[in-house]
């Protein structure tokens, strides 16, 4: 990263480093907790209504959305999301990703269970409005493999698609921050490459909490371990490769990558 210019386009340097200064303090104040854990609520909820809304929809229009615009949509959705909420709750979304930061040293562990649960929420909440509004239909959006891939295999691949994805999400984010049109980008755009080729393999899911909601409404859960052990595991690879690449992580050095200096995390 360039520093905090590069992330606030049209801004002028010393406004971009004041803006992302404020940011970074607002993001370890506790008093903020709840905001953050709203943030996480809601956009984990509108994750979950695209990727799970999409095979609900092309059930209910028998055809109508298409494998390509339904793995693409999420990716989108992750996108306008890192936007939206990135600055507020870091925009994890994801319960390996919130795991992962932590790992790394990025996100304070007192902090894991309160994300973990309000992502499950609002999983399991876009789930509800999903099987309220058109009933069991497509399987709630479910993350399923084709027949003829084994449950093991559908683990792997969980596995190695989130090793990518957090892989890239450390790469780019901000700390335990996805802020930015770098950020956006990029993890926006590998949820939707990964979902084109993977998803008849396993459903893409890399993410415990896209998967457990939709598993939960519709009162199955037999092949919900492949899609909370993959990405958790996955994740932990990633965190391994960053320490790899790049070493013992720095909060000195985030700082100074963001062109922040005298802030506290």
């Amino acid at each position: 990263m360039s520093g905090p210019a590069h992330l606030l386009p049209g801004a002028t340097p010393r406004l971009a480093e004041e803006r992302w200064s404020t940011g970074l303090r607002s993001f370890a104040d506790p008093g903020q907790e709840w905001r953050r854990l709203v943030a996480e609520f809601v956009g984990t909820f509108f994750l979950v209504l695209v990727a799970a809304g999409a095979g609900v929809a092309d059930a209910v229009s028998h055809g109508g959305i298409g494998r390509v615009a339904a793995v693409v949509a999420p990716g989108v959705m992750v996108l306008a999301l890192i936007y939206t909420v990135g600055e507020t709750s870091g925009a994890h979304l994801n319960p390996a990703v919130t795991i992962g930061f932590s790992v790394r040293g990025h996100f304070p562990w007192r902090r894991v269970p309160g994300y973990v649960v309000v992502q499950l929420l609002g999983a399991v909440a876009a789930a509800g409005l999903l099987r309220a509004l058109f009933g069991v239909v497509g399987d709630l959006g479910a993350s399923t493999r084709v027949r003829g891939v084994s449950s093991g295999t559908a683990f792997v691949v969980e596995v190695v698609l989130t090793l990518g994805l957090v892989s890239v999400i450390l790469g780019t984010s901000s700390g335990a921050r996805n802020v930015g049109h770098n950020a956006a980008i990029a993890v926006g755009g590998y949820v939707a490459l990964a979902g084109l080729w993977a998803s008849p393999l396993s459903g893409a899911s890399m993410n415990p909490a896209r998967s457990l909601g939709p598993d939960l409404v519709r009162g199955r859960l037999s092949s919900s371990w492949i899609y909370l052990a993959g990405p958790v595991l996955g994740a932990l690879l990633a965190v391994g490769l960053a320490w790899l690449l790049r070493g013992r992580p720095s909060p000195a050095g985030d700082l100074a990558a963001q062109g922040v200096s005298g802030t506290g995390r």
